[in-house]
């Protein structure tokens, strides 16, 4: 190899690395805006429900995983039929507590999906279908289509979930299928439900390994903290702050010790039932 490719492979695998690192801002599409603040219409999630009690299970770890591999065909039918039924839902119409419960179980919904469609698979990253050069993964791949406009998962979380409520927790809600992310919850969320559901999520997650973890002097949290450093206070400081409100009483002493993150993980294997 030249000279002249070595560099442009070196760089090529520089930008490659560091898209995969970058996280999207949150940017807010606008058209997502319209809600019926006095309507009273609930969305039913019951297949969504089934689903989840039949296929996700807590494994002794802490960590829920999908038995992907045991899904029926016939099951498979009746996720496509409730996203379906979420595809034809008119949401603008909704209000926005059962607007959040949409979205989130509609994302959580399209990535059990499309790891079936593309199972076995090691990681959701090796599910390459989305559009750009150095893109991996499956989350700026267009896979719903809503009130007429085609939506990725990046769309959902982006440009929709993330910048309309701005609530942190919305991290704990939505899975991306791999180990390192939190649980995939073994019911769907609702609007009643949320705030106890998001609480929930946050505390199992942080009071986690895979979520804090303050080993041998040094505090290693989750990649999430890092990648989406702004919505956690986009500082050391601020993400302390919020692991603390979370934290067991153990885990908060260590925390008030700190003044600074030493590092961060994540597990991107697939939350496969199979084989644990």
């Amino acid at each position: 190899m030249d000279r002249r490719s070595f560099l442009f492979v070196a760089a090529a695998a520089a930008l490659a690395s560091a898209a995969a690192r970058a996280a999207p801002k949150a940017q807010l599409w606008e058209r997502w805006q319209a809600h019926e603040p006095a309507s009273r219409t609930a969305v039913d999630h019951t297949i969504w429900a089934e689903v989840l009690r039949t296929y996700v299970s807590a494994s002794p770890d802490g960590i829920n995983r999908f038995a992907y591999g045991a899904m029926s065909a016939g099951d498979r039918q009746r996720l496509a039929t409730y996203l379906g039924r979420l595809a034809a839902t008119p949401v603008s119409r909704l209000a926005r507590p059962e607007q959040l419960a949409y979205w989130i179980n509609l994302y959580n919904a399209l990535t059990v999906q499309c790891v079936l469609e593309h199972y076995p698979v090691r990681s959701i990253r090796d599910i390459d279908i989305s559009p750009g050069l150095f893109a991996t993964g499956p989350w700026g791949a267009k896979l719903v289509r809503v009130e007429g406009e085609e939506l990725s998962l990046d769309d959902i979380e982006h440009r929709i979930l993330r910048p309309i409520w701005q609530d942190p927790r919305i991290h704990y809600a939505v899975n991306c299928a791999s180990l390192g992310c939190p649980n995939l919850e073994r019911e769907p969320f609702t609007a009643p439900a949320m705030d106890r559901m998001l609480d929930s999520a946050a505390l199992a997650y942080v009071n986690h390994p895979r979520g804090v973890s303050a080993v041998g002097g040094r505090l290693v949290v989750s990649s999430i903290y890092v990648w989406f450093r702004a919505d956690f206070g986009d500082s050391d400081d601020g993400v302390l702050r919020h692991l603390k409100a979370y934290a067991n009483p153990d885990l908060a002493m260590e925390l008030e010790k700190r003044r600074r993150i030493d590092g961060h993980d994540y597990d991107w294997a697939l939350n496969d039932a199979a084989g644990v």
